[in-house]
């Protein structure tokens, strides 16, 4: 019996050490929005965009670093772009919502422009370049390369990439139905330039300069994550 009283004892003393140990990190680091979302991974750049609301088509993007235990701001708070129909976390392909989460970003980048002097692989916008929309398509979510001028083998819902000269001048691709492809949950959803000055289909923008300062910042070595959601929700994430 003093044998259990003792182990249960010790039990609860490591358990609150424990959570006082984790109390004094969040006690250590400033009250912002990044220090307290529910997991970061091991990245150490962030990028957060907050909507207002679900429905909203505006949000609040800044770019975030970690030093030591504690996230600091390092650019913005900028106004992004959003779907037209607002943010989901239960995307559909061609609901036009931009999706609500926590995801990396994607190995290669893509411009129609020459590369700015990212620090990803870039990969030069010519014609016949898409990313697949069809969701029968074994591309779907994928960057896939089309003869320019040849009919693609898969169902066409916009024009191929190239022919976005402005939107598509520079752009990330978010990591979001990746891992794995699910068919109908959403692709192409990319951080790029606004070209229109309002709402997009899906994607996340922003203006040519502040996309650029974003894309030249984003290190690979730092597993960057960005993390989207309402003033609501994002803390869950």
């Amino acid at each position: 019996m003093r044998w259990g009283i003792t182990l249960s004892a010790l039990v609860l003393l490591c358990s609150v050490a424990a959570s006082g140990s984790s109390g004094a990190r969040g006690a250590n680091c400033p009250a912002t929005l990044a220090n307290q979302l529910a997991s970061t991974g091991s990245a150490t750049q962030l990028i957060t965009v907050v909507a207002q609301r679900a429905r909203s088509t505006l949000g609040s993007l800044r770019l975030w670093r970690r030093r030591g235990d504690c996230w600091v701001a390092v650019d913005g708070a900028w106004t992004a772009h959003l779907g037209r129909n607002g943010v989901s976390e239960s995307k559909r392909e061609g609901d036009k919502t931009t999706p609500a989460g926590e995801f990396g970003i994607q190995p290669v980048m893509y411009g129609i422009g020459a590369n700015p002097g990212v620090r990803y692989r870039y990969h030069r916008i010519v014609c016949g370049d898409w990313w697949v929309e069809d969701v029968r398509s074994p591309f779907y979510n994928r960057f896939h390369h089309v003869r320019c001028g040849m009919k693609p083998p898969f169902r066409i819902t916009s024009e191929d990439m190239s022919r976005s000269p402005i939107s598509y001048r520079y752009l990330a691709v978010i990591d979001y139905n990746a891992h794995p492809i699910v068919p109908g949950r959403g692709s192409g959803i990319f951080l790029h330039i606004s070209a229109s000055g309002g709402p997009t289909l899906g994607c996340v923008s922003l203006t040519r300069a502040q996309l650029v300062t974003v894309l030249l910042w984003l290190d690979p070595t730092a597993s960057p994550e960005i993390v989207i959601g309402t003033a609501g929700t994002i803390r869950n994430y």
